[in-house]
Formats: C-alpha cells, sequence, structure tokens
C-alpha cells in the first residue's frame, strides 16, 4: 500500500514527499540547534565559512537554507535517473529514500558543509556519466574534477571522492593520459584559485594550510550513537544490504550504460564508508553523500523484486523508525 503510493508519478506522489519532508524536519525548527556547536564550525572550510558568515549566527536562517538544498538535493537524484534512466522506471522513490535518510541524524538536520559538498558530487557524477561513449578526450572529467572541488572546499572530505574521476575514466572510457591530466587539474583548479586569491589578498596562507589540515585528518568531536540510532542505522544499513545483493544479481541483465552507472555509485558507496571508518576527521556527517546511492539502490529493489511483502516492510520499517528518532529528539 505505502509502496505503491509512492512509486507513482503524479501530482499525489509529489504532495506526499513534501509533507513528508516537512514532517520530518519539524523537529529542526522546533528545536532550533545552531551548527556553532558543531566540530566543522571551529576552523570552516573556506567556501563554508564564507556562506556561515552570509547566514549569521541565527539558527532559523540556516535550517531554511539546509531545508531548501535537501529539497533541491531531492530534485537532483530524480533528475540524474531522469535523463540517464538507468533504473528503467520513471519514479519519485529515490526522493523519498534520501529525504527519509536526513532524518536519522536530527542534530544534522542545519546548515552543515556535507549538505552543501553532496549536490556538487552529485552534479560531477552526472558529468562523470555524460562522458560515457564521447569520442576524443572527454571534457566532462575535467568539469566533474573542479566540482569535486569546488564542494571539499565546503567539506573538505570530498576531495578523496577525486577517485571517482579515475575510477570513471576505467568504467566509462578506454583510458588515456590526457583524461586523467585534466581529471587532475580540474581537482586542483579551485585550489589553486583558492590559494591565489588568499596570496593577492595578503591573507594568512599558513592558517589556511592548519584548516585543510584540521578538516582533513584532526579528530572532531565524536558523535554519541544512543540505542535507538544504532538499531536504526542497523536496520538502514541490513535493507541497503539486501537491495545491493539483489542489484549485483541482475547487474548482468542490465543495459551497459545502466550497469556502468551502478558500478560508479557502488564506488561512492565504497567511498564515502572508507572515508567514515579510516579518517578520523569523517563522522557521520557523511550520510549526506552515502545516502546518495542508498536512495538509488533501495529504489532498484522497490521497483524490480517480484514479492512485494518485505519491501514494503522495510519501508514501513524506515518510515517507524524515522518517526520515532524525530520524537525522541525533541523530548
Amino acid at each position: 500500500m505505502l509502496l505503491r503510493q509512492f512509486k507513482g508519478t503524479g501530482p499525489g506522489t509529489i504532495f506526499l514527499i513534501i509533507v513528508t519532508l516537512l514532517a520530518i524536519w519539524v523537529s529542526a525548527f522546533i528545536k532550533l540547534q545552531s551548527s556553532f556547536s558543531l566540530y566543522f564550525d571551529l576552523y570552516p572550510m573556506p567556501l563554508y565559512g564564507i556562506l556561515s558568515n552570509l547566514i549569521g549566527t541565527h539558527p532559523l536562517p540556516g535550517i531554511i537554507f539546509a531545508l531548501s538544498s535537501v529539497s533541491l538535493m531531492a530534485f537532483l537524484i530524480v533528475n540524474l535517473n531522469t535523463s540517464s534512466f538507468f533504473i528503467n522506471e520513471r519514479t519519485f522513490l529515490p526522493a523519498l529514500i534520501y529525504i527519509l535518510l536526513s532524518g536519522l541524524f536530527p542534530q544534522y538536520q542545519l546548515l552543515n558543509p556535507a549538505l552543501f559538498a553532496s549536490m556538487f558530487l552529485m552534479l560531477a557524477i552526472r558529468r562523470i556519466l555524460e562522458s560515457y561513449q564521447i569520442p576524443g578526450i572527454a571534457y566532462n572529467l575535467f568539469d566533474g574534477g573542479i566540482l569535486i572541488g569546488i564542494g571539499s572546499l565546503f567539506y573538505a572530505n570530498l576531495i578523496w571522492f577525486g577517485l571517482l574521476l579515475l575510477i570513471g575514466i576505467a568504467i566509462l572510457r578506454t583510458g588515456n593520459i590526457k583524461e586523467i591530466a585534466i581529471s587532475v587539474i580540474g581537482l586542483v583548479t579551485p585550489y589553486a584559485m583558492t590559494f591565489g586569491i588568499y596570496y593577492v589578498l595578503g591573507r594568512d596562507i599558513n592558517n589556511l594550510m592548519s584548516v585543510l589540515e584540521y578538516n582533513l585528518f584532526d579528530k572532531p568531536t565524536s558523535y554519541v550513537f544512543t540505542p535507538l540510532t544504532l538499531v536504526a542505522v542497523a536496520f538502514a544499513g541490513l535493507s541497503t544490504l539486501v537491495s545491493l545483493v539483489f542489484l549485483l544479481k541482475l547487474m548482468n541483465t542490465k543495459k551497459i550504460k545502466s550497469r556502468k552507472t551502478f558500478s560508479i555509485l557502488i564506488w561512492v558507496l565504497l567511498i564515502s564508508l572508507a572515508v567514515y571508518f579510516i579518517l578520523p576527521s569523517a563522522s557521520v556527517e557523511i550520510a549526506w553523500i552515502t545516502g546518495i546511492p542508498v536512495s538509488y539502490f533501495l529504489t532498484h529493489y522497490f521497483v524490480y523484486i517480484k514479492k512485494k511483502l518485505f519491501p514494503e516492510l522495510l519501508l514501513y520499517g524506515l518510515f517507524i523508525f524515522i518517526i520515532i528518532i524525530q520524537i525522541w529528539y525533541l523530548k
């Protein structure tokens, strides 16, 4: 019942998704938590620092801006499938799942750098995928590098997703030195410009280096998982694992471009997990990035699985856990 309702593409489905988004973010507006109480505002990356200064210290504008950004992310996630059609069905389910996942950690439903970085990563993934079967040198990879580089000036750990450029070349292209070179040049260009601007304006470049080092390698304040959050994350993780195994079983039956698209999304998931578990600088804010591939994997599972009872239970489970987490957060 619930799954069938959200698999539609009509105005009613869009309305339900908007209602779901607003319901999940109600707690953020009631709590009005300031992002300045979190670690990433101690030594913000250059672009995130500018954004924070423009929005100000009052939490309300930041939460409104973050909510608008989630809405834009939901659009970008749906639009990627609409343009590439790798799931082979037009559906708003990826947007719904991403919105649901955004409620797992209500403490991060506010202005935060990983959310903005995820938008640049989405645009970069699209540019990387568009390099498929382009004759000659694919300058889309240069664009993808620039987008990832800009995004990392909001959230430093996005720089590790520059590996997607090389992975994209390996999966989508025949591979040559020129394309690798332009990808790397695109990735470092935003940093070259940032250092240049600092130099021209007489800003402290050593301070900039310290900010980069802190955001890439220093350990932030650890996120304290409550038993409820642990169970909810475990449920979401198990659901993702089920959907991923299901996808891998069907991978050889898909069209070539769909297989390559899903392969890149699998790498996005693997890189985000590696960053979280290996680097001390990453915390649960990376869920904004991990949610991108997870949204597509679960959507693919919900669309293609023949027995509908189990996926229906998974979707109900996600809704129930998110609702309980949001209510518990308000206590």
